[in-house]
C-alpha cells in the first residue's frame, strides 16, 4: 500500500479550499458546481472526492479551518507581555480580509448559507464566539495593566470591536471603491479613544454610565 505523505496531504487539501473560495465568492454557494472547483484548482472530480464528499463539505471546511486558524492567533495573542499591543495586533489581522474583495464578497454568501443550514450557522456562531472570547481576554488583560479604561466590561468592549469590524467589511461591500487601508487605521483610532483610560466614563447628559460585569472603575 502506497503511504501517504501527510504534507502533501494538507497542500493539495489546502489548494482546493483556496480555489473553492474564490468560486464561491465569485458565484455563490447555490451556483457553484463541484466541476467549478475542479477547474478552479486543477483536478479531477476523482480527486475533489477523495478530499471532500460533497459540495458542502468543501464550503463546511474553508470556515472550520478559519475558525481554526483565528484561535491559533488568539491564544499566541493571550500570552503576550503587552496585552495592549496583541488587542491592536489581533483587531489588524481580522480586519486584513477587508482589503480582499473576494473574501468581503464571501461574507454575503456566509450568511445567506446560514439561514438555510442550521449546522453551519451552528459552526459561524462558534466562531464568533471564540474571537469574542479571546477579545475578551486581551481587554481584560489590558484593563488589569492600567493599560486601558477599567470600568468598561471586557465582553461589553469585545462585542463593540466585533461589532465595528463588521460594520467595516459590509461598508466595503456596499461601496468597492472603499479606502481600506484609511478605515482600517480610523477603526485603531476609534478604538484607541473609546479604551483609553479615563477618570470617569459619562453617558450623553453628563449621567454616569452603570458599570456592568463586575469591573469596577480604577
Amino acid at each position: 500500500m502506497r503511504k501517504v505523505d501527510p504534507a502533501k496531504h494538507a497542500a493539495k487539501r489546502q489548494a482546493i479550499l483556496d480555489a473553492a473560495v474564490g468560486c464561491f465568492a465569485e458565484k455563490g454557494f447555490e451556483k457553484t458546481t463541484t466541476a467549478d472547483i475542479c477547474r478552479a484548482a486543477g483536478i479531477s472530480s476523482g480527486s475533489l472526492f477523495h478530499y471532500f464528499p460533497t459540495k458542502r463539505a468543501v464550503f463546511v471546511a474553508i470556515f472550520a479551518e478559519d475558525g481554526e486558524r483565528t484561535a491559533g492567533f488568539l491564544a499566541e495573542a493571550a500570552k503576550a507581555e503587552d496585552p495592549l499591543a496583541a488587542l491592536f495586533d489581533v483587531v489588524d489581522r481580522l480586519s486584513a480580509d477587508v482589503a480582499e474583495p473576494i473574501l468581503v464578497r464571501l461574507v454575503l454568501e456566509v450568511a445567506a448559507q446560514a439561514a438555510r443550514d442550521e449546522e453551519f450557522a451552528a459552526l459561524i456562531r462558534r466562531n464568533e464566539a471564540a474571537t469574542r472570547d479571546g477579545l475578551q481576554v486581551l481587554v481584560q488583560r489590558a484593563a488589569d495593566a492600567g493599560l486601558i479604561d477599567a470600568s468598561i466590561p471586557p465582553l461589553s468592549a469585545a462585542n463593540w470591536i466585533t461589532a465595528l469590524m463588521d460594520a467595516l467589511i459590509s461598508r466595503a461591500n456596499m461601496d468597492p471603491e472603499l479606502d481600506v487601508a484609511a478605515e482600517r487605521a480610523m477603526l485603531k483610532v476609534i478604538l484607541t479613544r473609546f479604551l483609553r483610560p479615563d477618570s470617569a466614563v459619562s453617558a450623553p447628559g453628563g449621567a454616569q454610565m452603570p458599570q456592568t460585569g463586575g469591573i469596577s472603575p480604577e
